[in-house]
């Protein structure tokens, strides 16, 4: 079995993450899988003020646990995406289009192993429910959206495979132009 936070317990359950709203709130819950895919362990937090990009890959959710998107990072260096107005560092890009998703969620639900635990840096994959009643009411995957949007890109295994196969659909979408993907110099990354 992979290792990946991705893995750990299959596909989320929509009902669910939306049962978790509470009314003036962020709410954020972390499940804790074992290798057997069974939740053995949860953390919850909620916030007035939301939940904070730390860094292109990391969400604050205190001061002592950060998660880490697991899988994805950013590009090298600078980028330049006329279509979006940005000119600058990459880091800067996709750390910016992360505080945009974390901006309104009423839930953020990451997954992570039981390993994770009581790291302070954990590695997770987080699904944020964003509900604006009459237009949106869905569960999506922050990796995903963030790697569709050209904010980051697969990161790669030692041996040049990718570490979120699951996001490749993702990725190519991102290719066709979009964020990092319209400077060619990222591309020749």
């Amino acid at each position: 079995m992979s290792s990946s936070p991705t893995l750990a317990a299959g596909v989320v359950d929509e009902p669910y993450v939306k049962s978790l709203a509470a009314a003036g709130k962020t709410v954020l819950v972390i499940e804790y899988y074992d290798g057997n895919r069974k939740v053995v362990g949860r953390q919850g937090f909620a916030s007035a003020t939301g939940f904070k990009a730390a860094s292109p890959t990391d969400i604050r959710v205190d001061d002592k646990v950060r998660l880490h998107l697991y899988g994805v990072e950013p590009c090298a260096g600078e980028m330049v995406n006329r279509k979006e107005n940005f000119a600058g560092r990459c880091d800067d890009f996709a750390q910016t289009q992360l505080e945009i998703l974390l901006r309104n969620p009423k839930v953020l639900f990451c997954r992570a192993f039981v390993s994770e635990e009581h790291a302070p840096t954990q590695d997770a994959t987080c699904f944020g429910y964003y509900n604006f009643p009459g237009t949106l009411d869905t569960v999506e995957n922050l990796e995903e959206q963030l790697v569709s949007l050209g904010a980051l890109r697969l990161a790669k295994k030692p041996d040049g495979l990718p570490m979120r196969p699951d996001l490749a659909e993702a990725e190519k979408i991102g290719r066709s132009g979009f964020g990092m993907w319209a400077d060619p110099r990222v591309q020749g990354q």
